[in-house]
């Protein structure tokens, strides 16, 4: 047998403190140009910690791209989403950070296509009828119309940026159903809305596949997390400002977005 060597308490303590000084490093990004499109939810709406420098478009340092650029250190970050994007608002306001050397893109996007921001206030505001009514319009449109629009967006961020990994983003449920929730909109509403985000999902995943991208679903990491959920709740509710209702919060972007984003990379 090998004798075994023992390390002085000194040599041990030091030892110790090397690697964790190690392991709390970021990890080493360099050679990679990231850019972060998209609506809301890659901005960060919801979130707090807003860059006062981005405006309307509520770019939140506590926001998957954010906490990305953070714990990796690319040599470029260019976070350009913005809070109520549709797709040609990404198509002709946004897609101008992208170039040849971009080599790392992320985005949401088509919830504000589909209505989702006038759907959500006609189900709080006009009960279950209205609901379902204003549910089944934004999942005809996801289902008629925007599939059209991805398609022509993700080929144009393809033609600025060809040789770009680019990681298509879905949306969460917002509910869990049944959940611990007793007040509030109704279960047959809650099931309507996640069934939107099904179809909102089902539609981009498609259009990301058509496009040679990268499709990263989030809705299992939220499961439980969702609004009446069992578990921390990592999504707004109704609350003020409005706009960032039903809009994941920093525990979201952090456990439920960040995760996905960075095992897609």
């Amino acid at each position: 047998m090998r004798p075994v060597r023992v390390l002085s308490g000194a040599l041990m303590a030091a030892a110790i403190a090397a690697s964790t000084l190690v392991l709390a490093a970021p990890a080493n990004a360099a050679g990679v140009n990231y850019v972060a499109l998209g609506d809301s939810y890659s901005a960060g709406v919801g979130a707090g910690n807003y860059d006062s420098n981005s405006g309307s478009c509520k770019r939140s340092y506590s926001s998957y791209p954010a906490l990305w650029q953070q714990q990796h250190a690319p040599s470029s970050f260019n976070f350009v989403a913005c809070s109520g994007a549709k797709t040609g608002d990404v198509l002709n306001g946004q897609l101008s950070a992208l170039n040849s050397g971009t080599s790392l893109v992320s985005i949401t996007i088509g919830g504000n296509d589909a209505g989702f921001s006038n759907t959500m206030q006609t189900c709080v505001l006009s009960g279950t009828d209205s609901c379902l009514s204003a549910v089944s319009t934004a999942e005809s449109y996801a289902n008629n119309t925007l599939p059209g629009q991805l398609s022509q967006l993700f080929s144009a961020i393809h033609s600025k940026a060809p040789s770009a990994h680019v990681v298509v983003l879905g949306y969460p449920h917002l509910y869990q159903v049944p959940g611990s929730c007793w007040f509030g909109i109704s279960d047959t509403s809650r099931t309507a809305i996640n069934g939107a985000a099904d179809q909102l999902d089902t539609v981009i995943n498609k259009a990301a596949a058509n496009a040679g991208f990268t499709y990263a679903d989030v809705r299992s990491a939220f499961s439980g997390h969702e609004i009446c959920g069992d578990l921390d709740q990592w999504l707004n509710s109704t609350t003020l400002p409005i706009d960032e209702s039903y809009h994941p919060n920093s525990s979201g972007q952090a456990g439920g977005f960040l995760p996905v984003f960075a095992a897609h990379v």
